[in-house]
């Protein structure tokens, strides 16, 4: 069932400070990718990523998740006190184990009560995307699965680029199954695949969906 007016609002870890939050009620999924990177490599350990999703050891684990806790503070404090920090494991996120990743899940659709109170009382839920266990879950793909289990209206990925390019060219929309398409033979690459997968998710199971100016079609 779609909840009327309801966004879901995927914002990456280098797009802190573009936070937009109207009057709709939103849930807002936070990222972490250029920090969690950033520690790793002070740290001394290589980033590694499988079709745009992070390697996850124990040890990175604990990076993914300071680097959330950090990233989940500076998204509350640029959009206010409506915002209502909640980690994704400690409210049970679903998700299956991928484990030639290691600690990384597969989101499951969900609509966790933790969300659907805050939302209840007028305020915004802050997701970082830990399901349970903990599991690192890939931002984009958690975000998608939370507006397809909570049933959202729309999903919008806020990225540092205007929109989807193709062949050099911003482009206004493309198909769902399409995207999939192009994906698989490679005409695209690097951050915008994951973003692209996740809204044809969305868009696939009744989520209206854009990545910037550019709106993913079912």
């Amino acid at each position: 069932m779609t909840r009327r007016g309801l966004v879901v609002l995927k914002v990456g870890g280098a797009s802190v400070g573009r936070i937009d939050v109207g009057d709709e009620p939103t849930v807002v999924v936070h990222g972490a990718g250029p920090q969690i990177s950033q520690e790793m490599e002070r740290r001394g350990l290589v980033p590694q990523f499988v079709h745009g999703r992070r390697v996850t050891t124990r040890e990175v684990l604990a990076i993914v998740e300071e680097s959330f806790a950090a990233v989940s503070a500076a998204v509350c404090a640029a959009i206010g006190p409506r915002a209502v920090p909640l980690n994704g494991a400690e409210i049970g996120l679903a998700a299956r184990q991928v484990p030639k990743l290691g600690l990384v899940g597969d989101p499951l659709p969900c609509a966790p009560p933790a969300i659907i109170g805050v939302l209840a009382a007028g305020l915004v839920p802050v997701v970082s995307p830990l399901a349970r266990g903990p599991l690192n879950v890939n931002a984009d793909e958690m975000a998608s699965a939370l507006a397809v289990g909570l049933g959202a209206e729309r999903i919008s990925f806020v990225t540092d680029v205007a929109g989807v390019y193709l062949h050099g060219e911003l482009i206004e929309s493309i198909a769902a199954d399409s995207a999939e398409s192009m994906i698989s033979n490679g005409l695209f690459d690097g951050g915008i695949v994951p973003k692209l997968l996740a809204a044809a998710h969305a868009a696939k199971n009744g989520v209206a969906a854009d990545i910037g100016v550019t709106a993913v079609a079912a």
